[in-house]
């Protein structure tokens, strides 16, 4: 019970820390629509499942003594990140309506957008590797520790699904629609800075 009860905490404080997860999901919700927005959370919480996947496979031992590969996984988020928010901090402002003032994105491209996000994640290999590793115990079954893995990962859906669902409201989006590139220049710099970030970090895990 102590097990699970520390596996509950530390997943809810992990998931409702700032970070790209958020900052995409609040995006794709507020700029494009509220579908967007959920489906950006399920790739996040499909993204989480990868991580759980080499974690009780084995190779998230790996990933945790072997720097050169954590490094890479790094260096790949952070580019990726550095990518999304490029391509944000280029929006033009203008006087186009809101359902036409960026380009909408398909189902598989939101949920793609939101696996990726999350799936290149070096902060969440360290906070699924470190859970398994430090917190559930070896004794603990297999069966269980894969019910972890998807409480961690229902846990991601859900608490995004909110997050697209509160920011992609009426009242919400009619208040900042108005400064929508704004918004939109804001969200890619904060992508930039997490890439920038991730790509400075010392290679302490």
């Amino acid at each position: 019970m102590t097990e699970l009860l520390a596996v509950i905490t530390i997943t809810l404080l992990a998931v409702i820390s700032p970070g790209p997860d958020f900052a995409m999901v609040t995006r794709n919700s507020l700029m494009l629509s509220r579908r967007s927005g959920v489906l950006t959370a399920l790739g996040i919480g499909l993204g989480v499942l990868v991580h759980v996947t080499y974690t009780l496979v084995g190779v998230g031992l790996l990933i945790q003594q072997s720097m050169w590969l954590f490094n890479l996984i790094k260096w790949v988020g952070a580019a990726y990140l550095i990518y999304l928010g490029a391509k944000m901090l280029r929006t033009k402002g203008g006087s186009l309506p809101a359902d036409q003032a960026f380009t909408p994105l398909t189902d598989i491209a939101a949920l793609r957008t939101g696996f990726l996000t999350n799936a290149l994640n070096p902060k969440t290999t360290v906070f699924i590797v470190s859970l398994f590793l430090q917190v559930v115990g070896s004794e603990t079954p297999l069966s269980v520790q894969i019910g972890y893995g998807a409480f961690i990962s229902l846990a991601h859906m859900a608490w995004f699904s909110l997050v697209a669902i509160f920011f992609s409201s009426g009242a919400v989006r009619e208040k900042l629609l108005a400064i929508r590139h704004w918004i939109d220049r804001t969200f890619g710099a904060l992508l930039v800075c997490f890439g920038i970030l991730l790509a400075v970090t010392g290679g302490s895990r």
